[in-house]
């Protein structure tokens, strides 16, 4: 994050003695990247974060990647999948992936995380479709709700605790830091003027975790690194910090937040833009007025994005170029194929003032692939529902109607 944040008990000096009531030193640890010159937070533990007691064996936690598969538009439903596991890390079902992003829906039954978890090579972007409750973290507490993006850098210990009702969610797997856009920032990481959120959008964590009421235990703690969930097993809490401060840590923004950069005529895929990392960004589609020229076409153009394949995740309302396409749907664009609105979708936007749909998406600059999981949600017909003549199917939720 480009600002700085402190929670609870910090010592004046960074370094140096600050020691506990009884007289014992709190446990100091620096969360850092890139070698110590990138970005960076200061925690203090009640107890070393080093205590092993025991190490598991390690779960193979990979997609398949269907990389022999024909070059072709993608649609997958999703909407009717409200359960997809037990726990959070068990209904995770990756859709979509390459070497730089992985995308997966997370429909968990299971209310609250019975151990702890953290993504030892990748920055998490949770975006919270439907589901209400709080993350909690080593940093803190980030309540969260319908529409939020909640942003974990990795190796960052958390927990999830939802409250009662659906929950939908779509996991945004980084394996670079996931930023505010260079363009949207001044040399001094302050979010400009002209950006379409600010500093005051993002909620950084508001409260710290005390649940170390052991001294001693067994503490779970699954890692995810490079296709495996490892388990370790510490003899004390990872929420035992009584103060922190820096630049790195958890928060929350949300896409309601988010204003949308409008023009006379339409507006390319970047005035969307809310997130970058290396190789994809991240969009946001909302409420916004279309254009005001008065010959203009709201409909976007046919294009052909020769760097990067397009999907894009339908949250709410009704996407003015596409047809039969349901809440919580995917769809998926390659690079190497032109891609544009349905026949008809043209003519019906002109003279449309304003339009109020919700989407998220992600462009990538390396080819996605389908999973294997990914499969059953497939739309088989989706690729030919340009030809003129094409019925689609209707959606299945009212609110993709207009």
């Amino acid at each position: 994050m480009p600002y700085y944040h402190r929670l609870g008990q910090i010592p004046r000096k960074r370094h140096t003695q600050f020691r506990q009531p009884d007289g014992t030193l709190y446990h100091e640890q620096l969360v850092g990247t890139l070698g110590f010159s990138g970005v960076s937070s200061l925690l203090y533990h009640r107890h070393a974060p080093t205590e092993i007691r025991r190490v598991g064996e390690p779960v193979a936690y990979a997609p398949k990647l269907l990389k022999d598969r024909a070059l072709q538009p993608s649609h997958l439903r999703t909407l009717a999948q409200t359960s997809t596991g037990g726990d959070y890390l068990q209904a995770r079902q990756t859709m979509l992936g390459n070497a730089d992003v992985m995308l997966s829906i997370c429909s968990p039954t299971e209310r609250r995380m019975n151990y702890y978890y953290k993504n030892a090579l990748a920055d998490e972007v949770i975006f919270v479709h439907e589901g209400r409750g709080e993350l909690w973290s080593q940093l803190g507490k980030v309540a969260f709700e319908p529409g939020d993006y909640v942003v974990i850098p990795r190796t960052i210990i958390h927990q999830f605790h939802f409250e009662e009702g659906p929950v939908r969610l779509l996991v945004i797997e980084s394996f670079s830091p996931i930023e505010t856009c260079r363009r949207y920032r001044n040399h001094f990481g302050q979010l400009l003027e002209h950006s379409p959120y600010c500093e005051r959008d993002i909620r950084p964590p508001h409260e710290l975790v005390h649940d170390d009421v052991r001294e001693s235990g067994e503490y779970v703690v699954k890692v995810k690194k490079e296709g495996f969930l490892h388990e370790l097993v510490y003899a004390h809490s990872p929420f035992d910090v009584v103060g922190w401060d820096g630049y790195f840590f958890p928060y929350a923004t949300s896409i309601h937040d988010f204003e949308p950069i409008t023009g006379r005529i339409h507006q390319p895929p970047p005035v969307h833009q809310h997130f970058e990392a290396h190789n994809f960004v991240i969009c946001s589609f909302v409420p916004r007025l279309f254009d005001y020229h008065p010959l203009s076409i709201p409909a976007p153009y046919n294009h052909s994005n020769v760097d990067s394949d397009e999907v894009l995740y339908y949250v709410a309302g009704n996407f003015m170029s596409r047809k039969g396409i349901d809440l919580a749907s995917f769809t998926v664009h390659p690079s190497g194929l032109p891609h544009g609105p349905h026949p008809g979708t043209v003519e019906a936007s002109i003279g449309k003032k304003e339009t109020h749909e919700l989407a998220v998406m992600v462009d990538t600059f390396r080819p996605l692939y389908l999973t294997e999981t990914a499969l059953p949600y497939l739309d088989e017909k989706y690729p030919m529902s340009w030809n003129p003549g094409f019925v689609h199917e209707a959606p299945r939720s009212a609110d993709m109607m207009d």
